[in-house]
């Protein structure tokens, strides 16, 4: 029985990115830009059921809510040939169509007064699953509607659905270039308080890594947002490839989930990916023979990685889960794990288990690749602590001088006290005492790590 995964999708990034997933699912499953299975595809053994249902007219829709407070994205994408694909109940776009302005606050109240409508969405979708496993929501953390709308549906979602896993693939914003949103710091830091607590498990994407892998891994001149956005569609796809071609293991969400994450604390994944592909790419220094020793070999290697991060001696992986995808021998794999061990490209924890997991997955028929061997590597890492700690130095630097808080000294939330600040603040703090506690040797009795308890900023 399939275990169906409901995706919600919030703001300008948040749809833009799930219109090339949907779309990127469309091609591997062989269904049409108006959602009809095409003649080629009708005797596939794939689990289109976990991310699709049929209509009474036999088309397949995604169970997806598609959620935004200003209308152009929407509007762009009901236009494309992939207009007719969706539920036209499942879409929201607020009424007055002024969106949240890049202010989280803004998008988290009104987030406050348009509940009911999105709730029922995804109540319905709900009831229409058979045995519905979680919910993925895709956003960025630095805008508004993305940031603010998506931190109330997940706190209401994790209320709602206890025991539902709840997942997000959050696109952090690009902090070593200057930012057209000014209180992006503050933005981000409000999120990451519900995405620590609300959250069973995140999967970074930072826009700084992404433009850098468009622009050295796939040569492309003049890279822009359609770059990076069906580079996280790859990784979305990817990453879900076990749960629709399911094999003996990680064939759910749980199941794929739960090895990554050692403690509950730190459930932020990243992710690397190898050969990247490209319509655009210049094929001429595209990779030209993969293997499986290859592909887990360049899944380490920092410049594949979707996070930008600098690791310390002291950093290493809590976690590792390649899935590898191609016609693939299990004693190929068992070779590169062997190899991958002896050169010790990869650090551990020194208190758990210090091994790479590896789930082997077919590659979908209706789609030439190029390449006989594709992976993609999701790590829990504790370098991704200096993400965090770059965010709140961006934060104290604005707090420090108390600039742009009267935008959020507006809404009602902020009216009589910043005190939501503070503990967003304190939060971080935590979260990264935590991945560097890890680090250390004592962790299970206790330990504070390399950090000694003051987070590395």
């Amino acid at each position: 029985m399939p275990r169906e995964i409901i995706t919600i999708q919030t703001g300008q990034c948040g749809n833009q990115v799930g219109a090339e997933f949907w779309k990127q699912l469309c091609m591997e499953h062989g269904i049409s830009s108006d959602g009809m299975l095409e003649d080629f595809a009708t005797t596939g053994n794939d689990r289109k059921d976990v991310f699709f249902y049929q209509a009474d007219d036999d088309h397949y829709i995604p169970r997806s809510i598609l959620v935004d407070l200003e209308p152009r994205v929407i509007n762009n994408l009901m236009e494309s040939p992939y207009g007719n694909l969706y539920n036209p109940e499942n879409i929201y776009v607020s009424k007055d169509g002024s969106g949240a302005g890049n202010n989280w606050a803004n998008g988290y109240s009104q987030g406050e007064r348009i509940c009911e409508d999105i709730l029922d969405m995804l109540d319905r979708e709900a009831d229409n699953s058979d045995s519905l496993e979680g919910f993925n929501l895709l956003h960025s953390i630095a805008g508004g509607t993305g940031s603010g709308l998506g931190s109330f549906l997940l706190e209401r979602l994790s209320d709602r659905y206890p025991k539902k896993l709840l997942q997000t693939y959050s696109v952090f914003p690009n902090n070593e270039d200057s930012s057209d949103v000014v209180v992006q710091p503050y933005n981000s830091l409000l999120t990451l308080k519900r995405l620590a607590r609300n959250v069973d498990c995140v999967i970074v994407l930072d826009n700084a890594a992404l433009t850098r892998i468009v622009a050295d891994r796939l040569h492309i001149q003049k890279p822009d947002i359609s770059h990076t956005n069906q580079l996280v569609s790859t990784v979305l796809s990817a990453s879900t490839t076990t749960l629709r071609y399911p094999s003996y293991m990680n064939n759910d969400l749980a199941s794929m989930i739960s090895p990554l994450i050692p403690v509950p604390k730190c459930h932020f994944i990243s992710t690397a990916y190898t050969p990247f592909t490209s319509a655009d790419a210049d094929t001429t220094k595209v990779v030209r023979k993969t293997t499986v020793l290859d592909v887990m070999r360049r899944l380490l290697q920092p410049k594949n990685k979707m996070v930008s991060t600098t690791p310390t001696k002291s950093s290493c992986y809590m976690s590792i889960l390649n899935i590898i995808q191609g016609d693939v021998e299990p004693t190929e794999v068992h070779k590169s794990l062997l190899r991958i061990r002896e050169r010790q490209i990869a650090k551990f924890i020194p208190w758990g288990p210090a091994s790479i997991q590896v789930a082997l997955t077919k590659k979908s028929p209706y789609i030439q690749s190029q390449h006989k061997v594709s992976g993609l590597m999701m790590a829990n890492h504790t370098s991704i602590a200096g993400l965090f700690g770059r965010t709140l130095v961006q934060y104290d630097r604005l707090r420090k001088r108390n600039a742009f808080l009267d935008l959020y000294r507006r809404e009602q939330m902020f009216s009589d006290s910043l005190d939501e600040f503070d503990d967003s603040r304190e939060t971080v703090i935590d979260l990264i005492n935590e991945y560097r506690a890890c680090e250390g040797k004592d962790y299970l009795q206790g330990g504070t790590g390399s950090a000694g308890g003051s987070p590395a900023v």
